[in-house]
């Protein structure tokens, strides 16, 4: 019989693989409920290291701003801080009056937001950027055209040209 030759792979050159799937990954994301909960999937508390139970938060906005654009939740032990809830497959904090004085219609549009990890004075911090969903563009229907023609297109064409 025959041998073979046999290119054998070494531990370094699969690792090196996993690192550029590792950089590709996205942020952590959520959304806004239509009763003005801000919804942190299970898989996003997870990637973010809150831990649920014990985690309370200060949380504010961008100073001088109208509009909310961007949440900022700091973990502290203070008394009459936000705490996270146990909601379904996630969990929620709720927000309803603080997001509809910064000018955000959780109840006609769905809004959603990327979490990111930031220093604050010496300690980590969650900022959220929230953002309405966009609705997918329905394109064009390219198709054959089903159902009667309209009257003019059929007068056009059962009449002979002259």
């Amino acid at each position: 019989m025959k041998t073979k030759n046999i290119r054998f792979f070494s531990v370094q050159e699969n690792e090196q693989k996993a690192d550029k799937k590792a950089k590709v990954k996205s942020l952590p994301k959520g959304y806004i409920s239509a009763a003005g909960k801000i919804v942190f999937p299970s898989l996003a508390i997870e990637e973010l290291g809150i831990q649920p139970d014990t985690t309370r938060f200060l949380v504010g906005t961008d100073n001088g701003k109208r509009k909310i654009k961007n949440l900022y939740l700091i973990p502290t032990d203070q008394d009459g801080a936000f705490s996270i809830t146990r909601s379904g497959r996630g969990y929620s904090l709720p927000l309803e009056l603080i997001l509809s004085k910064g000018g955000i219609d959780y109840g006609s549009q769905k809004y959603v937001f990327t979490a990111s990890i930031f220093q604050h004075e010496g300690s980590v911090g969650y900022a959220l950027e929230i953002s309405p969903e966009q609705a997918s563009e329905k394109g064009p229907y390219t198709g054959k055209p089903r159902g009667r023609r309209p009257k003019d297109s059929q007068q056009t064409a059962d009449q002979p040209e002259e």
